[in-house]
């Protein structure tokens, strides 16, 4: 299978561009408008991104045009547009200074720095009135300075505070944080304080946990994937699936176990079908045994399941009785979740799914929502492991393993985060 994506005006040029690079049989994957960026995008126009994919075959010499194709279009590409790549280095080199952490929050806290000035000379003026300088003593000056400092921290404190919890980070863990980080009394400035929140909330979130085999693992190893209805299941196993066949070359096999919605079924056949993945539908658990060694030889089996309310007990003990059927087998089991389900729904599921297995955490629609302090607030309240995050309906682009810096910095008030051109 060859997958690629082409960039031109018009979704109609885009099209055409890919069936003369990869033939009149390309199917077309996903469709999408690309905004410019950049110092100087209001001189440029908006493309139309195409992917495209092909069945791969042994011709060379179509290898060897499409290969001739691709350098010809970059030459073309560097003489129209020879000042992209100045561009694009003079945004980045801009957009690392935007994303230093001091800088988030310094023009802030420097209008409160001033506020503090102006009432520290306030009470001098003051002072003076009352006795005059040469009757204070010196340890009353250095008093109203150690006083200065210590507002001036206090309101950096608060300041930092408020970005944890405006950003839905709970009250007493962003608490927490803080208070471990300022109880030796070694954090001295704004800068010091909010280097050590940043390491400190990345610690937090732990080593992320994705799709792996191990050495001594036998195959295959089984994948679950289970979680409410309307989290995006069916989308995240046909990204991932897609990821483990075209970045590591695996060789995949896709059950179906959401019987209970036809469009489910059939979206997982279409995109199964494009990556030329066998797929099984699985109506009872009894099945499983039978199926299963068809696919001996295969890295992975990632089994979609029906979505289960947590407040169902019934559905709920049919789950548990199908994940049961996979215990003689190598399984990793991976609960989806929205990142824009309420705090205190999602503390129920994850403790009604903990009663049925363990697992890692997989967070979707982030592109939804400008508040991620959830993932933060699960992660201390569970203990269980992060992988992915989802933040947009793209196969394969839109998952990634989840990358706690950018989460640090998110609830920090820095950076645009997942799923806005970050």
């Amino acid at each position: 299978m060859i997958i690629k994506k082409f960039q031109a005006v018009t979704e109609t040029e885009a099209i055409m561009l890919a069936k003369e690079d990869l033939g009149k049989d390309a199917v077309v994957m996903n469709i999408k408008t690309i905004k410019p960026k950049g110092l100087f995008k209001i001189f440029r126009k908006t493309q139309v991104e195409v992917t495209a994919a092909v069945d791969e075959n042994n011709d060379s010499d179509k290898k060897t045009e499409s290969k001739t194709s691709a350098q010809f279009n970059d030459k073309i590409n560097e003489k129209l547009h020879p000042e992209q790549k100045v561009e694009d280095e003079e945004a980045k080199a801009l957009n690392e200074k935007l994303n230093s952490l001091a800088k988030l929050l310094e023009e802030q806290i420097e209008s409160q720095k001033k506020e503090t000035k102006s009432e520290s000379d306030k009470k001098v003026q003051k002072d003076d009135k009352e006795d005059s300088e040469e009757k204070k003593s010196e340890t009353d000056k250095k008093t109203d300075a150690q006083e200065t400092k210590e507002s001036i921290r206090q309101k950096s404190i608060n300041l930092i505070m408020e970005q944890l919890t405006g950003n839905e980070v709970s009250y007493t863990y962003a608490k927490q944080i803080i208070d471990e980080i300022t109880h030796t009394g070694n954090v001295r400035t704004l800068d010091d304080m909010l280097s050590c929140v940043y390491q400190k909330i990345i610690l937090k979130l732990g080593q992320m946990q994705p799709i792996t085999i191990q050495k001594d693992e036998k195959k295959p190893k089984i994948i679950l994937f289970v979680g409410p209805t309307g989290v995006g299941k069916t989308t995240t196993i046909a990204k991932l699936s897609s990821k483990l066949i075209l970045e590591q070359k695996k060789k995949i096999a896709i059950l179906t176990a959401d019987t209970y919605r036809i469009s489910e079924v059939e979206q997982i056949k279409t995109y199964a079908g494009i990556l030329s993945i066998p797929v099984e539908v699985v109506y009872r658990k009894e099945e499983i045994k039978d199926i299963l060694p068809k696919y001996k030889d295969y890295d992975y089996v990632l089994v979609d399941t029906a979505g289960r309310s947590h407040k169902n007990k019934n559905r709920m003990d049919d789950l548990k009785g199908f994940m049961e059927a996979f215990d003689e087998f190598n399984v990793s089991t991976y609960l989806v979740l929205s990142a824009t389900t309420k705090y205190k729904d999602l503390k129920k599921i994850v403790d009604l799914y903990e009663d049925i297995s363990s697992f890692s955490l997989i967070f979707t629609k982030l592109d939804e929502t400008d508040a991620i302090g959830n993932i933060l607030n699960i992660k201390l309240d569970t203990g269980m492991s992060l992988s992915y995050v989802s933040y947009g309906q793209n196969v394969p682009d839109d998952i990634e393993v989840m990358n706690p810096q950018v989460i640090a910095k998110q609830v920090l008030g820095g950076g645009d985060g997942y799923g806005s051109g970050r």
